[in-house]
């Protein structure tokens, strides 16, 4: 008679399955010891809705002598007519849990889970739904190629391991979504060090970094002939031309303020280091200004024609951290170096030119800039050269 207790799965999961560190290894962990109980598994599926912006879910896929899959679904493909009808769809939407019996002739389906276990050799197929504390409705897939499928001595087994494996998904889902919600809004780096332990008002630190503030030219007018739901399209797709380049490139964006945008790139290292961050900045600032150059062009028809884009480089010391009122913090920076940046950015328009710099951040990219100009910058001592791309001589998305 086959080892179907699964009490002490259970109990391993009650106790916060510590030896799996995140919901990856948990799957393959509690996979492996369901086969350890003589529970004949060829595949184990755990779908998990998700809050975030871009993704729907995500999926969790174990199959035997192969590392966790985890993929993610986006909210087309979550109302696909094939995930509308699946099986999986349907225990989410119900809270009903769906077994098909594979080995048996039915009538044909047209969904493609079932037609790849079938040909897979799978004989049992069973969705159970995996419910939250907060009432919401997730779910866990598992087939077999056993002869005759479950015994149910296995789907009892199962059953007795679905609220624990409910409750340690739920914790390492609500552990995702903090990280998921602090890279969205405050960033990668800032995200990491607030889940480290930097949360208290005041908690900054000294950094070098790259420094880029960017504006929308024509802003102003835009707002006026444009409805306001056309005016923020707009602005996503202007922030869109630049938060990749920045983010493949190793920046961290800080902040969006209206139609501006803070970035930096943080620099650990000695000058040649320097060089490289640098070099990156301003590959991704050439490259920032030739999307909004083609996407802004003149076949736009909501104005985006109008749009100018005006770029600050620096480079020098800021403070990073936690910086706000009260309860109410941003994790930003703040110093000289971000204040000489703004009045650069300024300059583009009066200028004419897309991307301008300092001449602190121009000397790291030799033959790239070249003088425009030397400059009295409110708020800053003394006249300051300021520099622009070498063959620049206006806005290059005019």
């Amino acid at each position: 008679m086959m080892n179907c207790d699964t009490k002490a799965i259970g109990d391993w999961l009650a106790a916060g399955a510590r030896s799996a560190p995140d919901a990856k290894d948990m799957v393959g962990q509690l996979c492996d010891r369901l086969v350890g109980c003589e529970i004949s598994l060829s595949r184990v599926g755990v779908f998990v809705l998700a809050l975030h912006p871009q993704i729907m879910g995500r999926r969790y896929l174990w199959e035997p002598g192969h590392p966790v899959d985890v993929s993610v679904g986006s909210f087309e493909a979550f109302e696909t007519p094939d995930f509308r009808r699946s099986p999986v769809r349907r225990v989410i939407d119900t809270g009903a849990a769906i077994r098909l019996r594979l080995a048996e002739e039915g009538p044909r389906t047209d969904l493609t889970v079932v037609n790849e276990l079938r040909a897979e050799g799978a004989t049992d197929y069973l969705v159970t739904p995996l419910v939250f504390a907060d009432g919401s409705i997730h779910a866990a897939s598992w087939a077999t190629r056993q002869p005759g499928g479950f015994t149910d001595a296995e789907i009892a087994g199962l059953d007795a391991i679905l609220n624990p494996l409910a409750r340690m998904i739920e914790i390492s889902t609500l552990r995702r979504l903090a990280s998921d919600f602090l890279d969205i809004y405050v960033g990668n780096q800032g995200g990491s060090r607030i889940l480290s332990g930097q949360i208290r008002r005041g908690h900054t630190e000294a950094i070098n970094a790259c420094i880029w503030l960017s504006d929308m030219r024509g802003f102003t007018a835009l707002s006026e002939r444009l409805s306001p739901q056309r005016l923020v399209d707009l602005i996503n797709r202007f922030f869109d031309c630049q938060t990749p380049a920045i983010l493949k490139r190793g920046g961290e964006v800080l902040k969006f303020m209206g139609d501006g945008l803070l970035a930096i790139f943080p620099i650990v290292g000695d000058r040649a280091q320097t060089s490289c961050v640098c070099e990156a900045a301003l590959a991704a600032a050439i490259e920032a200004s030739a999307t909004v150059a083609t996407r802004f062009g003149s076949s736009s028809d909501d104005g985006a024609e109008d749009v100018r884009f005006g770029l600050a480089l620096h480079l020098g010391q800021v403070m990073y951290g936690n910086i706000g009122g009260g309860n109410r913090l941003d994790f930003t920076c703040i110093g000289p170096a971000v204040n000489l940046a703004a009045r650069i950015e300024k300059l583009c328009s009066q200028l004419e030119r897309t991307i301008l710099a300092s001449d602190e951040f121009a000397e790291h990219c030799p033959g790239k800039f070249a003088p425009v100009g030397n400059f009295d910058l409110r708020g800053i001592d003394g006249r300051r050269t300021v520099f622009g791309l070498e063959g620049e001589a206006v806005l290059a998305n005019r």
